[in-house]
């Protein structure tokens, strides 16, 4: 179970706003990096980059963007189409804020948290998904890479070795 407060994590909306608030003439660039394997798996996998202009005058209305920008930092993101409630209709918009998020918190904007409150959301839900039900119903239809994605999903949300073990089993009994 969750102990955290999610109250107490900035959101990626917030970190946005105070970027451009003190870098009105940066830049917050995505790239969808997903590929046709990930898509197979239900994936999507975004890289997030942040620009600021070399040179430019914070106190004039008119400044421009130089062409001479550098690179500040990056952040990525992956999301699983049908996991959590955002992630069946939204899993890349999803991705793409995780992703800006990282970015912002690796050029210095993570307020008072590293992770953003959108990412701990994420392990709150991890921890109420009943992760042997999804195994079962998976394994009764068959469904192997699901069951694969599952498990990996499992994996990276911690779940207790012996939830995994009975993940496993039943992705070894579910034929393709």
């Amino acid at each position: 179970m969750a102990s955290f407060n999610l109250a107490d994590y900035e959101t990626v909306e917030e970190r946005i706003k105070r970027f451009y608030a003190d870098n009105p003439n940066g830049r917050i660039i995505t790239k969808n990096k997903t590929t046709p394997t990930d898509r197979s798996v239900s994936t999507w996998v975004v890289k997030a980059e942040i620009w600021l202009p070399l040179d430019y005058d914070k106190e004039s209305v008119n400044v421009r963007f130089v062409e001479q920008a550098y690179l500040k930092a990056t952040g990525w993101a992956f999301e699983i189409d049908g996991v959590g409630m955002a992630q069946k209709t939204s899993a890349l918009e999803t991705c793409e804020t995780s992703a800006i998020g990282r970015a912002l918190a690796n050029a210095g904007y993570s307020g008072n948290k590293r992770a953003s409150r959108e990412e701990m959301a994420k392990v709150a839900r991890a921890d109420k998904r009943d992760w042997l039900g999804e195994a079962e119903a998976l394994a009764l239809t068959y469904a192997v890479d699901k069951l694969r994605l599952l498990y990996t999903d499992a994996v990276a949300a911690k779940v207790a070795p012996e939830i995994l073990e009975k993940i496993k089993a039943y992705g070894s009994t579910a034929k393709p």
